[in-house]
């Protein structure tokens, strides 16, 4: 392959990725899920810390994703970083749902008059069962 295919290979590479890395930080700031995060927590004035803390989980998850390296931060450390992992994808999918309106659409369709705090921890509760047995059933999943 010659030096001008592999730049251009690699131009185009870089390009595609600040456009979907970019088309994926509109999307979160769309749907509002920073400042709705922060409103719920009261903690407004740290909207601009949570979005850089966005913006350098974006950087640190691309780069984790291209090379091989390893930080030794301890069990503790991942337990809290998972939850913190969970908890921001969770505050997106809500976000998300509330903005398509799912809800009300889903207890329209579904006929559903009365129960839908039940339904929504039953939903809530599934995913947490599911994500325990996920990291915590030995052979739940298979790695080929």
């Amino acid at each position: 392959m010659t030096a001008l295919k592999m730049i251009l290979l690699i131009t185009l590479g870089f390009g595609g990725g600040v456009v979907i890395a970019g088309a994926v930080f509109a999307f979160i700031a769309i749907i509002g899920v920073v400042p709705r995060l922060a409103q719920k927590t009261k903690t407004e004035k740290s909207i601009k810390f949570y979005e850089e803390a966005i913006i350098w989980g974006g950087i640190f998850g691309t780069t984790t994703m291209l090379f091989d390296y390893y930080i030794p931060i301890g069990t503790v450390a991942v337990i809290i970083f998972s939850l913190g992992i969970g908890i921001f994808y969770g505050g997106l999918a809500v976000s998300l749902a509330e903005v398509l309106d799912v809800v009300p659409i889903l207890s329209r369709r579904g006929r559903i008059k009365e129960g839908m705090m039940y339904f929504m921890f039953a939903i809530a509760f599934g995913k947490l069962i599911g994500s325990v047995l996920y990291y915590f059933v030995p052979g739940f999943f298979k790695v080929d």
